[in-house]
């Protein structure tokens, strides 16, 4: 999985950072391996009752994927059921993968940010679910990065980039950003539910702190408990309010005086014939990563499966607690799962997991701790690094090249800091997303 595993294992100044830096890429990958999305819809289909006993009661199986996992998801559900599937249109943001069938067609759009790529492959999206009528069963396969890629604004693509791109930069979390977004969508926050008679499964992998269904990729087929108005509060919450187009604006206030509809509520009958099931998640990852630490002689703690906050702090916080365990010649693994946020104020590139490693490194000098940070789809903000990896030396060794491990920090410029000691994470997309994974080996 690690395309430069050897040159992070050979960065140990010593057998034992070697070793350490070795079994956490292990740990990492086995982490990473264990929500693989083909593998959890297969299983899900295969074993549960719902469909076994309710697949032959429709007429039509049509299917809709989107998301950085759904051309897996797709493959998975056409290799199960291949002979119901009567039409299927798959939606990814990785050229490289795609579903070769005849009756699922693949799309290939953008992240994070839509494009006008985004908006056609919904459109057709769209155009097949209005096929659907209540004899029929659509699938829905729905995982991180859907927002992006089921796009079908209320407002100009370029006003809805300006804003999303506003709100990433923010340091807003995922349920904000995506409480606008729903407000600014045709097919968000359950809206997609209305475009189609058909009943539907959704099986979702969760992308998102403690797995609100409405919140994964802006909840298309799930009830949206938000409004306008705390769309409206987000937006004034960040000081962005007065920087966002006219056009956002004006259909937020729009939808707060009632002229526009409000989002389907839960109360809404339309999610009578909507089943919505997580199928994967952080907290299941980290559980096989802690189970692979065990087996390599640490002794496990998964301290935090919901972890939020600014990356550098969360960093910061994570390497003191480290660094105060008493070993008393025991090997101990620390596990730590969730999503932070980055506030962005200089020019650098990085990403929350590379600057999270970069605020840690600070702290564990001179300890014997190997501290890793890894974003579980392989890409870490807006570069093409998964995370990085530090250990003890790694400070001493920035200063020998005339690094000055501060203002790289100050810059958010956490991934050239990496690069210049070799100790990025660099995996390509997994083809999975269950936010990111922190391990922190003491020994």
């Amino acid at each position: 999985m690690f395309k430069n595993r050897n040159i992070i294992i050979d960065n140990g100044d010593t057998e034992a950072f070697k070793e350490a830096r070795a079994h956490a890429l292990d740990i990492l990958e086995t982490a990473i391996s264990s929500v693989d999305p083909y593998r959890l819809v297969k299983e899900y289909i295969q074993k549960d009752n719902f469909f076994r006993d309710i697949i032959d009661n429709y007429n039509n199986i049509y299917l809709l994927g989107f998301g950085k996992a759904s051309v897996a998801m797709a493959r998975a559900a056409f290799d199960l059921l291949r002979d119901k599937i009567r039409e299927g249109i798959v939606i990814t943001n990785n050229p490289t993968n795609y579903l070769d069938s005849n009756s699922i067609k693949t799309y290939v759009g953008t992240h994070p940010l839509p494009s006008e790529k985004n908006l056609q492959n919904t459109e057709k999206a769209l155009e097949m679910l209005q096929k659907c009528d209540k004899s029929d069963l659509l699938l829905v396969l729905i995982s991180g990065g859907g927002s992006s890629l089921l796009c079908k604004p209320r407002i100009d693509l370029k006003d809805l980039r300006i804003v999303t791109d506003l709100l990433l930069k923010s340091g807003a979390d995922i349920r904000e950003l995506n409480t606008v977004r729903k407000h600014l969508s045709f097919v968000k926050g359950g809206q997609l539910v209305k475009q189609t008679k058909a009943t539907i499964v959704s099986l979702i992998l969760s992308d998102i702190v403690g797995d609100p269904i409405e919140f994964i990729a802006s909840g298309p087929t799930a009830p949206d408990s938000t409004t306008y108005s705390d769309a409206k509060y987000v937006l004034r919450k960040y000081s962005i309010w007065n920087k966002v187009p006219e056009s956002v604006r004006a259909t937020i206030d729009r939808g707060i005086k009632g002229s526009l509809p409000e989002t389907p509520k839960e109360d809404d009958p339309v999610f009578e014939r909507v089943h919505n099931v997580i199928i994967g998640n952080n907290e299941l990852a980290c559980k096989k990563a802690a189970e692979t630490a065990d087996k390599l002689g640490y002794e496990t703690r998964v301290l935090n499966t919901r972890l939020t906050g600014e990356a550098r702090n969360v960093g910061e916080d994570l390497a003191y607690y480290a660094t105060i365990i008493p070993c008393e010649n025991r090997k101990i693994a620390l596990i730590t799962g969730g999503e932070t946020t980055v506030t962005v104020k200089g020019e650098g590139k990085g990403g929350r997991n590379q600057e999270l490693v970069l605020a840690a490194a600070r702290k564990i000098e001179k300890e014997n701790i190997v501290f890793s940070s890894i974003a579980t789809d392989g890409i870490d903000g807006n570069s093409d690094a998964a995370g990085a990896i530090a250990d003890g030396n790694t400070i001493q060794r920035a200063k020998k090249k005339g690094l000055k491990p501060e203002a790289y920090l100050d810059n958010n410029d956490s991934y050239n800091f990496f690069k210049n000691l070799d100790d990025l994470l660099i995996t390509g997309p997994t083809g999975t997303n269950v936010m990111d994974i922190q391990l922190i080996l003491i020994f």
